[in-house]
């Protein structure tokens, strides 16, 4: 269950520029659903794999260039699909069988790893129902799984969902459907370069370093702010995050939970908004944030990579020393028995994860809905939460 991606670019907008290179990898914050793996980036909300050896090793073409992956690549998916968030109709095993085999009941059980058929054709055909503007040379670049929805992103930069879209989450505008089984363009002014599906509201993230977000905008109870606007209105179709072009600010990365959202601008500087319960915003208060503020304890960490779960958030600096915050129930921060581990724990500052990892430079990190995982610079993967272990576990082959 992890997504590993490897990026160099450069990003440009209105005058403001910075080169971007990073490496990362993550376990998506969605609950067991769906889960996919791409060429160039893995994104799951359960279990995914890579057939690409030289994926983890080698940047993939710059997003500007438009051009294919030069390694062949095999992309596995297995978990629950709800309301289409497996293509069902590009597994090579099974077809598009509704029940039965693979498949059992209305939600279409895939309970053991198939892959996709990538031929260009079979690509195109399942792409172009929603549109005649598919670029007949692009190929599959990355997928990202969230809870409840899909994306997958072209080499030219296009972006298509399936899912859930009930609080306008997929970006579909005000007159789209509450969900889809086919995918459906997402017209953005810039080329995609990432997006991050939480259960609520989502984040598309372009080649430009501009952010865009769409969905359930918060309330009073559940927190407010987790869009980065400045209020809690939902917003049906993607809409830039004005505050960072006003900051000068470019984002490389970006994570949506349940409530909040953390991005990561390519200064290595993070950023956090919307609910504060459960110390998810990384500042000691647990006052919602209406627009991205930094997580000032880390502010000098010079942060390579994030990744977060449902209600925490890890940021890794490049020193290879995972930070931790957020809420706790699980064990998900991963700091050990000697923190409490109950229904309202949590951490509101970020705090250094050491145990087994002490001594042992990490290279990227990952993180599901209440677990995280993290691989170390000689290959070794710890992971820990769900309850299972509360400090990083080493996980033998």
């Amino acid at each position: 269950t992890t997504i590993l991606r490897s990026a160099t670019r450069i990003i440009g907008h209105n005058g403001r520029r910075a080169a971007l290179s990073s490496t990362s990898c993550s376990i998506s914050e969605a609950s067991s659903s769906s889960c996919c793996a791409g060429p160039t980036t893995i994104r799951c909300a359960s279990s995914a794999a890579l057939n690409n050896n030289d994926a983890a090793s080698s940047p993939p073409p710059s997003p500007d260039a438009h051009t294919s992956p030069s390694t062949p690549h095999n992309v596995y998916m297995w978990g629950t699909s709800k309301q289409g968030t497996i293509p069902l109709s590009l597994l090579q095993e099974g077809g598009s069988a509704s029940s039965g085999g693979m498949f059992s009941g209305s939600e279409k059980i895939v309970d053991h790893p198939l892959s996709l058929n990538l031929d260009q054709a079979a690509l195109q055909s399942f792409l172009s129902g929603d549109t005649d503007d598919v670029d007949g040379d692009a190929k599959l670049q990355q997928i990202f799984c969230g809870a409840t929805g899909t994306a997958m992103i072209l080499t030219n930069g296009q972006c298509f969902v399936l899912g859930s879209n009930k609080n306008g989450e997929l970006g579909l505008g005000s007159s789209g459907p509450k969900s889809t089984e086919t995918p459906v363009h997402v017209p953005l002014p810039d080329p995609v370069a990432k997006a991050s599906l939480g259960p609520n509201f989502s984040a598309f993230l372009t080649t430009t370093g501009d952010l865009y977000t769409c969905g359930y905008g918060g309330s009073a109870v559940n927190g407010m702010g987790c869009l980065g606007h400045g209020n809690m209105e939902s917003y049906q179709s993607p809409t830039l995050v004005n505050s960072l072009v006003e900051d000068g600010c470019y984002a490389s990365d970006v994570h949506c939970g349940e409530y909040s959202m953390t991005v990561l601008t390519t200064e290595g500087e993070v950023l956090t908004c919307g609910s504060g319960s459960y110390g998810r915003l990384g500042n000691v208060e647990t006052f919602d944030q209406l627009y991205l503020e930094p997580v000032e304890l880390i502010a000098g960490e010079d942060v390579v990579q994030i990744a977060g779960g449902f209600a925490f958030s890890l940021a890794l600096n490049k020193g290879g020393i995972i930070h931790a915050w957020g809420r706790n129930n699980e064990g998900q921060l991963g700091g050990g028995v000697g923190l409490a581990v109950d229904v309202y724990a949590m951490e509101s500052l970020p705090s250094p994860i050491e145990g087994n990892l002490e001594g042992r430079q990490v290279t990227r990190i990952a993180a599901g809905h209440s677990h995280a995982a993290a691989v170390t610079s000689t290959g070794e993967l710890f992971t820990w939460g769900m309850n299972v272990d509360h400090e990083p576990k080493l996980e033998n082959s």
